[in-house]
């Protein structure tokens, strides 16, 4: 079996040499990058698993690099920055990230994480393969193995691994109150704690595309303890 892939992409080379060392030693591959063009550069240079990316970077900045990934892939995404605020922190989660880590921050923390998201993601995919092929609600239909929900036209609506992820939780349990603090742990976003905003923005940003088709979005806000889908699912 081949080793995890991470691209490290961090412009402070202490930090990236003391960050990439951790991640060798807990048996990882790591390729690094100090600006945008390595990055690319890192992408192109195997199969990728997991970027640990710093926001501030020299030219094109981590919070760019972000968005552009999200445009061609879905793989998991750990922030790194000296910016640690409630505001950042959902911030990342709108641009699709999977993990918000504040500098300054332990290695064996950040380790920790990585093994989080990988572990989730992995889950993920176990889950996926444990379902039937599809499953339908209010018009909309949901692809497991590709990843993939597509509207009562046939049209493919683009969601991000997170927004995917919280879907397939509400799917796999329609019309039941889910509490926040059991979607933060269910799904494979984990940027903050369970006080944080980042689970109702995330929910949020999901309705959004949900209601894009013209109809109201069938998840439900249950005041003071979580969201509910409330369509029928149907499985194939």
């Amino acid at each position: 079996m081949s080793e995890t892939s991470i691209v490290l992409v961090e412009d402070d080379p202490p930090l990236r040499t003391l960050t990439a060392r951790a991640l060798r030693e807990n048996g990882y591959s790591v390729r690094q990058a100090a600006t945008a063009p390595e990055m690319w550069i890192a992408f192109e240079g195997g199969p990728v698993d997991l970027v640990v990316l710093d926001i501030m970077l020299p030219g094109t900045n981590g919070i760019d690099l972000c968005r552009q990934i999200r445009r061609k892939s879905d793989v998991p995404i750990i922030f790194v920055s000296a910016r640690g605020s409630e505001a950042d922190r959902v911030m990342g989660l709108e641009l699709g990230a999977d993990d918000y880590l504040p500098k300054p921050f332990g290695t064996r923390e950040l380790v920790a994480r990585v093994r989080a998201v990988l572990r989730r993601r992995s889950s993920d995919g176990m889950v996926a393969a444990d379902r039937q092929d599809e499953a339908e609600f209010d018009g909309f239909v949901v692809n497991f193995p590709r990843r993939e929900l597509r509207a009562q036209s046939g049209a493919t609506i683009d969601l991000t691994g997170a927004e995917f992820d919280l879907l397939a939780t509400f799917v796999a349990q329609p019309q039941r109150v889910i509490a926040r603090e059991r979607l933060i742990e269910l799904s494979r976003t984990r940027l903050a704690d369970s006080s944080d905003r980042s689970i109702d923005v995330l929910v949020s940003r999901l309705r959004r595309k949900l209601s894009a088709s013209g109809k109201e979005a069938p998840i439900i806000t249950v005041r003071g303890i979580g969201y509910m889908l409330k369509a029928e699912v149907t499985r194939s």
